[in-house]
């Protein structure tokens, strides 16, 4: 019984079916000798179709070797594509720097070109004396500025280089002249204000050019109806006052030469003006008081008290 049933086990594998009244012959038909049973225990056949089972454990093992190679493939690309765009991200990261830093240093040009213009003696605050800052260039950290003045329309640029020789960024500064202004409101005094009662503005001004310069004219105008008129303006140096006009003068801007005395004012000086009108002047009115020298400079000041 055991052997027919091994024979039976053998038949189906092989695909060749026992051979009728053969239970116990160990053999099938038509098989070679070699498909017995040996010791209880019988020899598979190795057929096409067995061969092809092996066959496709074989690929079958391939295809993940293959999926394998491809995807240690596939991490070397990504780690060399990323080891190349990270150094170039460092390098482009440079560039906006020195956008930046060129883009302070003309920054910084600019006020220095005020600055040098106000040092000279006398000061350069007009187009003839600007052309001076033509070529005028200086260092700062890793970069440098170069200054151009172009006298026809008035206009200043800096140029900031980072590096030196590469230009970054450029700033042109249109009427130029007018921030040449060597008198200035004095930041270290009150701001202008009213009194008596609002009658009389008062504020104080510092020259803070490098040369004596002197005020022989004045200009002014304000948002009041006609009938307010300024009649009268004093200049205190120290101790001494100095009413440089009386009289009446109706809102305008005019160059206009008082009767009065001219004023002299020093380098670093502070003078308290006191300007009074013959009614009282609105709160928050727009008060523009123009002063000039003696060679047509103009000087304004502007507030709102």
């Amino acid at each position: 019984m055991r052997n027919h049933w091994l024979n039976a086990v053998g038949a189906a594998l092989s695909d060749h079916p026992l051979e009728k009244g053969t239970s116990n012959s160990g053999a099938y038909r038509g098989a070679p000798l070699h498909y017995f049973r040996k010791g209880g225990t019988i020899t598979p056949s190795f057929s096409k179709g067995r061969l092809g089972g092996i066959f496709l454990r074989m690929n079958s093992k391939g295809l993940s070797v293959l999926f394998l190679v491809f995807a240690m493939l596939l991490m070397v690309t990504i780690g060399y594509v990323f080891s190349y765009l990270i150094p170039t991200k460092q390098k482009s990261i440079i560039f906006p720097i020195h956008s930046n830093q060129a883009f302070f240093i003309a920054q910084s040009g600019v006020e220095f070109a005020v600055r040098y213009a106000l040092s000279q003696t006398p000061a350069w605050t007009t187009p003839s004396q600007l052309v001076g800052l033509t070529g005028v260039t200086r260092n700062l950290g890793s970069g440098r500025f170069i200054l151009t003045y172009n006298d026809t329309n008035n206009t200043l640029t800096s140029v900031g280089e980072v590096p030196t020789g590469t230009e970054r960024r450029r700033i042109s500064v249109s009427n130029f002249t007018s921030f040449l202004q060597v008198l200035i409101l004095d930041p270290d005094s009150p701001s202008p204000y009213w009194f008596n009662p609002r009658t009389v503005a008062r504020f104080y001004i510092k020259n803070i050019g490098s040369s004596s310069l002197t005020l022989t004219a004045f200009s002014a105008s304000w948002d009041e109806p006609p009938n307010r008129q300024l009649t009268s303006i004093t200049m205190t140096l120290g101790a001494t006052t100095n009413t440089v006009f009386t009289g009446t003068y109706d809102s305008g801007f005019r160059n206009f030469t008082p009767a009065g005395n001219s004023q002299a004012i020093g380098p670093n000086q502070v003078i308290r003006i006191d300007v009074g009108w013959n009614q009282n002047i609105s709160p928050n009115n727009s008060i523009n008081i123009y002063f000039y020298d003696t060679n047509g400079n103009m000087y304004t000041f502007t507030f709102l008290i």
